[in-house]
């Protein structure tokens, strides 16, 4: 399973850096809002995780789902890509 969380606030902004432009849309973050708990509960049980924010990336952070050296940001904007992969039995 796949998630795409962003802080709402960020919901229709665009981001650059260089020749580097991110547009953060409605509908590829937007189209639902959810609690901290419901974020929480996504990103224990999802296989990847593609987040944009301070809040969003300090909880993946804080939950040990990645280092905050894998953290990018973007004009002081934090962009966060969570791979988990299992191994057989």
């Amino acid at each position: 399973m796949m998630v795409n969380i962003c802080d709402q606030e960020l919901i229709g902004t665009k981001v650059s850096e260089g020749k580097l432009e991110v547009k953060i849309t409605k509908g590829y973050f937007g189209q639902q809002v959810i609690s901290e708990e419901e974020a929480v509960d996504l990103l224990s049980s999802c296989s990847v995780a593609n987040l944009v924010g301070k809040r969003i990336v300090d909880k993946a952070v804080r939950m040990k789902l990645a280092s905050s050296l894998s953290v990018r940001t973007i004009s002081d904007i934090p962009f966060l890509m969570i791979f988990k992969f299992q191994h057989g039995c």
